[in-house]
């Protein structure tokens, strides 16, 4: 299979180039040997395609319905395959796959969202058509099926079908397949510095600041928001100028009860915690399939954060009082939320 090629980070593409090796950390090694500029094809008008078809003898049978959409989704199939083979696709400096994010990853995911998840969207209007911004949500669940929950949800429920960057913890990126996927999806470590390259370069960022102590919690502290860190997503955005977007996810919570955590195995497996559910793992893998909980995830209004001096990124105390605000909202909306829910289910 032919290499992929690049987008050199921060730069509009004026060449195609060939992907270097990421080295640790996924910063790319080696040189870039550029090769000729290829002109993209253009997508197909669907009414001039539907108006290049000849007409039916007279008696031939109809096409079954929705024949049409089959014939489009293999002609995309084709040409995703084909573009992968001959390498004509894109990686940006942190490994991020547009192509296969679109149209794999996403695929893959968005049943899990639309059929079993059943995630309901509330004010997506709140992020910005364009530019960058900060999304900050709560962490639960056990498993981070929350933030590739919310992934979907921005891309897919957006009007402009923004694509989220997640910023992951370091676990992530020492996991031999989960590495590789988690670069290719766009998602990036959790620093500083990857942050703010991505919110001047104009992206979504997405961060949630509880970290494992989220996702770890025991179930019956569900729902209530554990420490916010020290605040260095506020920093990041204010360097940035991006505003910050609270998001609160109610549904993930039920997805694996956590009702033990067995510290010995965690440390001898190094990881933060180990779960003990009411059916992991006492039902062995069938244990680690989900509960197919209702899903909410709302966006609250934007916290802007260009009015800022420069000097503002560096004053603890304005860090605090945004940083509070954010968890604040995101905690009042999640009670909010838990009070309108009819059901965990339904």
């Amino acid at each position: 299979m032919a290499d992929a090629k690049v987008i050199p980070f921060g730069e509009e593409p004026r060449s195609r180039r060939k992907v270097p090796r990421l080295g640790r950390g996924g910063r790319s090694q080696g040189s870039l040997k550029p090769v000729p500029q290829q002109r993209d094809e253009e997508p197909e008008d669907p009414q001039t395609a539907a108006a290049a078809v000849p007409p039916l003898p007279p008696g031939s049978p109809k096409p079954a319905p929705g024949s049409g959409d089959w014939e489009r989704k293999l002609a995309h199939g084709l040409s995703f395959l084909r573009r992968r083979i001959t390498g004509d696709y894109e990686v940006d400096d942190f490994g991020y796959d547009h192509d296969l994010t679109e149209q794999v990853l996403m695929s893959l995911l968005r049943p899990l969202s639309d059929k079993y998840f059943r995630v309901e969207v509330k004010g997506i209007e709140n992020i910005p058509d364009s530019g960058g911004a900060l999304v900050v949500a709560n962490h639960s669940g056990v498993l981070p099926l929350d933030g590739l929950m919310l992934q979907v949800a921005v891309h897919d429920h957006h009007p402009a079908q923004r694509h989220l960057r997640l910023l992951a913890a370091d676990l992530v990126f020492v996991l031999p397949v989960i590495n590789e996927l988690a670069r290719k999806a766009g998602h990036t470590l959790a620093c500083a510095e990857d942050a703010q390259l991505l919110l001047e370069r104009g992206e979504v960022v997405g961060v949630m600041p509880e970290g494992f102590k989220g996702i770890g919690k025991p179930f019956s502290e569900r729902y209530k928001l554990q420490r916010f860190g020290r605040g260095g997503f506020v920093s990041t955005a204010l360097r940035a100028g991006a505003p910050i977007v609270p998001c609160s996810i109610v549904g993930a919570e039920e997805i694996y009860p956590m009702v033990g955590n067995s510290k010995t195995l965690a440390r001898l497996l190094g990881l933060p915690y180990f779960p003990i559910t009411p059916t992991f793992p006492l039902l062995g893998p069938l244990g680690a399939v989900p509960l197919p909980t209702k899903w909410t995830v709302q966006f609250g209004e934007p916290i802007p954060t260009d009015g800022y001096p420069p000097e503002a990124a560096d004053d603890p105390m304005l860090m605090f009082n945004l940083t509070d605000q954010v968890r604040e909202t995101i905690q009042h909306t999640l009670y909010k939320l838990l009070v309108q829910r009819r059901s965990v289910f339904f």
